[in-house]
């Protein structure tokens, strides 16, 4: 399960995911409003998930399935977890070149001080950086990093790893009513991502399931002030606050397709019943899934979506 979609993306274009992360996730971060759900293995240690050799012969195979309509924009490493615990993710950009799609990588920055990590990133053509809060109370609070983990260090290595990346660098700031949406810390939050000097930032708020169900979405106006707090600091800055669309990638084989796609990424029903329609197929397959308890609905924000269900 590693290649899955393309998925429309609000910021990419159609996304052929890489889910280079074992099937459980493991992360640095256990964020409130993570739409995979909260993080039972913790860790920042590097190591090897998947050689690049088998990253590369699925994605290949992955890509001869596809229909010309649904070739992807990007290569993207949006695992379940953190993409930079894996310690051949630079490798396995360099062999992915071959196919000619651009690389992004989204990551949640904690081992960009690194710099191995940053080495590794440099080989990307588009990298997004999770940048939620400089307050050190807001980013525990939000964030709720792995033992071991520095904001300070965070910062400083996010300046140097901007400094000298040669692709897209893109911020993204997820907002939290009531926790990282003062206008002080607004202020503070976009006089450091000015720093950055980013290609573009984006303002995000939480439209699947999150892992903490008290999470809540901030007002319309907030979004909007927010967004003039980021453009006064000559940030060009961007709303993620919409659906991205229903018209997802497929294969043939449902069954396959939704496991591959909701280990990282919840589908709403309405973007479910479209795979079905794409892989000719019917509800049944969604019902096995559930039945074998692979799968779950779960509702949020009067829509019910379809994530995995991890047996620990």
């Amino acid at each position: 399960m590693i290649a899955f979609g393309p998925i429309p993306s609000r910021r990419l274009g159609l996304s052929l995911g890489i889910n280079n992360i074992v099937s459980h996730k493991i992360c640095s971060y256990s964020c409130v409003y993570c739409q995979i759900g909260i993080t039972k293995n913790m860790s920042v240690t590097r190591q090897t998930f998947y050689e690049p050799g088998q990253l590369y012969e699925n994605i290949e195979s992955h890509l001869k399935k596809l229909d010309p309509e649904h070739y992807p924009d990007y290569l993207t490493f949006v695992p379940n977890g953190e993409p930079t615990l894996d310690l051949n993710l630079g490798k396995a950009i360099r062999m992915l070149k071959e196919f000619n799609i651009p690389i992004a990588v989204i990551t949640n920055s904690s081992l960009i001080h690194d710099q191995h990590v940053q080495a590794d990133l440099m080989k990307a053509d588009w990298v997004s950086v999770k940048v939620d809060a400089v307050s050190e109370s807001i980013w525990r609070e939000i964030n709720r990093p792995c033992e071991g983990i520095e904001l300070k260090r965070i910062m400083e290595g996010l300046k140097v790893f901007a400094a000298d990346y040669p692709g897209k660098l893109n911020t993204e700031t997820m907002l939290i009513d009531g926790l990282n949406d003062s206008d002080r810390h607004l202020q503070q939050t976009a006089s450091f991502i000015a720093t950055l000097n980013p290609e573009k930032a984006y303002l995000s708020v939480p439209v699947r399931p999150p892992a903490v169900r008290t999470v809540k979405v901030v007002s319309e106006n907030k979004i909007t002030e927010a967004w003039q707090i980021y453009q006064q600091s000559g940030i060009h800055t961007e709303l993620l606050t919409g659906f991205e669309g229903t018209d997802t990638g497929f294969t043939g084989n449902a069954f396959e397709d939704i496991l591959n796609i909701t280990a990282v990424h919840p589908l709403r029903e309405d973007t479910m019943a479209e795979l079905l329609k794409q892989d000719k197929t019917n509800g049944k397959v969604v019902d096995s899934l559930i039945n074998q308890g692979l799968i779950k609905s779960v509702s949020y924000s009067g829509k019910t979506y379809y994530i995995r269900s991890y047996h620990f």
